[in-house]
């Protein structure tokens, strides 16, 4: 499998599709494959490497929830404990009833963010928290679901703050990353001392066509500001990438594929979460549409449901997120292979290169 995907990721690089890429791949806790290829920098020509870490929006996602999953089995959270026990503002203009797994599911009716929210904003988590707080709610909790873009990092990360009292960049590290070994890899927040190791983003051929042939009337468009669209310029700036803002993450391939393959079983000797954990975790809680792009989205906890590329309702025992520009990352309970995939050549629709090798994998 190794000599399979090392060569369609360096065709990928040669035909000029990727700039950069890595995939990780683990199967029943092992590591199958490791391949890297082309360059992290196009202005320096510096290689990728299996450590190098890339901005990897909503593929974070996955990691936080993980977080929340590794407390819940802890007893510091329960998945049907109301916000309001841990974060009592939260339950301003109706919203006292929502849970923490209508966090988890995008159910909590808080998606949007006002029109003229900037970057610099993002960076300042307690007026996040604040905002979103006091956030009148677009349907009640509980009751309908739609992708949280923006909002749905601050809402997890601060839930772990108020039910730990550390930073979520703080848990991961603690509870996540050095127990797996992969603390230099798999970010929220980075030290400004780590990020002249990122790959550096660039936007690929078509990429600002395809952002603007987007319906301007969709939900999640009017949620989400074009300044805080992910894009090459937003995954390369400085504060986006030293902020806690946990709706993206930076990281590595090897290290998030290590961290699914220790959802699934052990790993070197560590294991996030026993069976009946990971079972609650990775079935279906929701599959209605979603309100904020009308289409239905099959949701665990905290994961979508279903491999890209491929039919959602024949794929349900895979679970993890995609992110904007082309990386994914997930499990499959059914075959025990943990996958990641992260690029820099970013583009905002489906990447070839997940599909493609996502289902080499699957049916190596």
């Amino acid at each position: 499998m190794q000599q399979l995907v090392q060569q369609t990721i360096d065709e990928l690089v040669e035909s000029g599709e990727e700039l950069g890429i890595q995939v990780a791949v683990y199967r029943n806790g092992e590591l199958v494959v490791d391949a890297v290829a082309g360059v992290a920098d196009p202005d320096t020509g510096r290689p990728v490497a299996s450590d190098t870490p890339f901005f990897s929006a909503s593929t974070g996602k996955g990691v936080a929830a993980t977080v929340v999953h590794v407390l819940a089995e802890r007893g510091a959270l329960a998945y049907d404990t109301p916000i309001v026990e841990l974060w009592p503002e939260f339950g301003a203009h109706g919203k006292e009833k929502a849970t923490v797994r209508h966090a988890l599911t995008h159910s909590l009716g808080v998606p949007a963010v006002p029109a003229d929210l900037t970057v610099r904003d993002l960076a300042d988590w307690d007026a996040m928290c604040a905002l979103i707080a006091d956030s009148a709610p677009w349907w009640e909790p509980g009751t309908g679901t739609g992708y949280h873009a923006v909002t749905w990092g601050y809402v997890i990360g601060e839930l772990v703050r108020r039910a730990t009292g550390r930073t979520i960049s703080q848990v991961l590290r603690q509870e996540v990353a050095e127990p797996l070994g992969v603390a230099d890899e798999l970010y929220f927040g980075v030290p400004e001392s780590e990020l002249g190791r990122l790959a550096r983003l660039v936007d690929a051929p078509g990429a600002a066509e395809m952002m603007a042939a987007m319906p301007a009337d969709l939900p999640l468009f009017k949620a989400t500001p074009p300044a805080l669209t992910p894009s090459a310029a937003y995954g390369n700036n400085p504060a986006v990438l030293t902020s806690d803002i946990p709706s993206g993450g930076t990281m590595s391939a090897r290290a998030v594929a290590r961290m699914y393959a220790a959802l699934l079983t052990e790993v070197d000797g560590v294991r996030l979460v026993p069976d009946a954990r990971l079972r609650e975790l990775s079935a279906l809680a929701t599959a209605e549409t979603d309100r904020m792009v009308g289409f239905p989205t099959p949701r665990a906890l905290g994961y979508n449901l279903g491999r890209p590329g491929a039919d959602p309702q024949q794929t349900l025992s895979v679970f993890g997120m995609p992110g904007m520009g082309g990386s994914a990352a997930w499990a499959d309970t059914a075959t025990g292979i943990a996958f990641a995939l992260t690029r820099n050549r970013f583009f905002p629709g489906p990447a070839t290169a997940v599909e493609r090798i996502g289902a080499l994998i699957s049916t190596d």
